[in-house]
């Protein structure tokens, strides 16, 4: 199937539509939640909690005998939280760093969520096939049903963010000017955790455990690069994972073998590298020709500086020199000689320059300003 053959049946097959439709809210709703991770500096959080799901997935499989993709995501859900307090009260209790029990409890969880998966895979029953699909994801599993709980679950999100909009944001930059306010930053710091862990246990269907963290940074790191502004942020962070979700499922469907979840992720990452290089405030590109641009204007500047040291030591800052006076100087290039005669700050004639009126008055604004 060709992309363009995918978008013309996107409407009329139901199979591309739900798959599409949400990974589309999938990603927004990462975008949203992780730009609060990012922004908080718990970028590891969101792997620790994906890997944490998965023994949670093997027990509520191993207690039901179900595959209900709820049921499992609920015992996701509630060993996500588990594996959350367990990394807080690793900080708050012990003298670990965040990094070292977020380390201890993504291995610990991990290794006990592949135990278990080893075990059910080795049962007799047939009904145990199909789990590891939670280890990469395997979007095309998707039903409306689960399509319509992301839904419901951003629709809540959007209302929270919303009610609690400034303390989220205040607790983000200041904690501790949160707490004179008199907010219960406990709770505030809970709710965002628990919506975190929500919108990673959603994912875990369509993108796997292994892979989950990266959609819920990606789109958020790039947003980052654009904006200095929360709102904006998380409005940015939500239509490039949006979009990641779409052109990652268009790719996938486009192509023979080719795993959707994957597929979404390295379109994040696009998203990611573009925003590093091309962002107009913090990009690569920019930043560098911002350098060049400054050390140009630093080396007009010194050697407008050197030439009207020479012009005042006449009564006529007129009077012609010759170039080679300035050829000992380090800030002089014949390219700069040029760009101040083309600013009408000096006069060259042959091999003589003069210094003008304007050229005088720069100067003397630039030592002021020194």
């Amino acid at each position: 199937m060709e992309l363009s053959d995918y978008f013309s049946q996107l409407f009329s097959d139901y199979t591309l539509r739900t798959i599409t439709l949400g990974t589309a809210i999938l990603g927004a709703i990462c975008g949203m939640l992780g730009s609060f991770a990012v922004l908080r500096k718990q970028s590891l959080l969101g792997d620790a909690i994906s890997h944490a799901a998965l023994p949670g997935i093997a027990i509520a499989f191993l207690i039901t005998g179900t595959k209900d993709s709820n049921i499992l995501l609920l015992g996701a859900l509630v060993s996500g939280l588990i594996g959350t307090f367990w990394i807080r009260g690793m900080i708050t209790k012990t003298h670990l760093k965040s990094d070292t029990a977020l380390g201890l409890v993504l291995s610990l969880f991990f290794g006990f969520g592949m135990l278990l998966l080893t075990f059910i895979q080795k049962q007799p029953n047939a009904n145990q096939a199909g789990l590891d699909k939670y280890l990469f994801g395997q979007a095309a599993t998707l039903v409306e049903s689960d399509v319509m709980l992301m839904a419901i679950v951003t629709g809540i999100c959007l209302v929270i963010m919303l009610l609690f909009w400034k303390e989220f944001k205040i607790l983000l930059f200041d904690a501790d000017y949160t707490k004179t306010l008199g907010f219960n930053t406990r709770f505030i710091d809970v709710l965002i955790t628990f919506f975190i862990v929500l919108a990673i246990v959603l994912g875990l269907q369509t993108v796997g455990v292994v892979l989950m963290s990266a959609m819920l940074l990606a789109p958020a790191a790039a947003a980052r690069q654009w904006t200095n502004k929360l709102s904006v942020m998380i409005v940015l962070a939500a239509i490039f994972g949006a979009f990641s979700g779409v052109f990652g499922t268009a790719i996938s469907a486009s192509q023979n073998n080719l795993s959707t979840g994957p597929v979404i992720v390295l379109v994040a990452g696009v998203f990611v590298v573009v925003s590093f290089v091309f962002s107009p405030g913090r990009g690569i590109l920019f930043k560098q020709l911002r350098k060049y641009q400054n050390r140009r204007d630093l080396k007009l500047q010194k050697t407008l500086q050197f030439m009207f040291d020479i012009a005042k030591t006449h009564e006529n800052i007129s009077h012609p020199h010759a170039i080679k006076i300035l050829n000992n100087f380090q800030g002089y290039t014949r390219a700069s000689l040029k760009e101040m005669e083309e600013k009408e700050w000096v006069k060259v004639r042959g091999q003589k320059w003069a210094m003008t009126e304007k050229g005088y008055d720069a100067a003397v604004n630039l030592y002021k300003n020194n």
